[in-house]
């Protein structure tokens, strides 16, 4: 199996530090979905690991999340891709959770669900806690300069320096892909 996993703020979706928290605030980032179609045409399989502390904040609910998700795959649809999954962390940072990014639980779900080693798996992400959770678990994590990514460059470049960076989604696929 080829399998991807995706943050999604900020990589897949429009992002803000005010969180995502409806439907319409749901945007993607120009090209993400049509990098997406990309990768499930070429046999990956697509998954997303996201944290949405937003719902233990109280700025939006489960349903609300779902419908996020179905836009998302609707969209994605008309480029002939799909999300096999989500993983979602609901807690606040404060939970203690091990599921919330930068711990591994999320990335341990999914190799738990499919089966699956993540060793090489390419993770991609806009920030440190996305790149440290995916080499907590062995992972080939990879970052983008959307969403936070241009902030997490900039705060972090000593701890990237082995970390491949693209400008978005749809360049980090074209490199896979290559």
């Amino acid at each position: 199996m080829k399998l991807i996993v995706l943050d999604r703020d900020g990589v897949i979706n429009l992002d803000s530090d005010d969180y995502i928290k409806s439907v319409d605030e749901w945007q993607p980032v120009p090209g993400s979905l049509q990098a997406m179609g990309k990768l499930c045409q070429a046999g990956y399989t697509l998954v997303v690991a996201t944290n949405q502390s937003g719902i233990a904040r109280g700025y939006f609910d489960l349903s609300t999340l779902h419908a996020m998700h179905v836009k998302m795959g609707k969209q994605l649809e008309q480029y002939g891709g799909q999300v096999d999954a989500v993983f979602f962390c609901p807690h606040a940072p404060d939970d203690k959770c091990n599921c919330r990014k930068p711990k591994d639980g999320l990335l341990r779900d999914i190799a738990s669900r499919y089966q699956i080693n993540l060793t090489g798996v390419p993770v991609i992400g806009d920030s440190l806690r996305d790149i440290q959770s995916a080499r907590s678990v062995g992972a080939r994590p990879i970052l983008v300069r959307t969403g936070k990514g241009v902030r997490t460059v900039q705060k972090h470049a000593d701890e990237l320096a082995d970390v491949p960076v693209y400008k978005d989604l749809a360049e980090a696929v074209t490199a896979i892909l290559s």
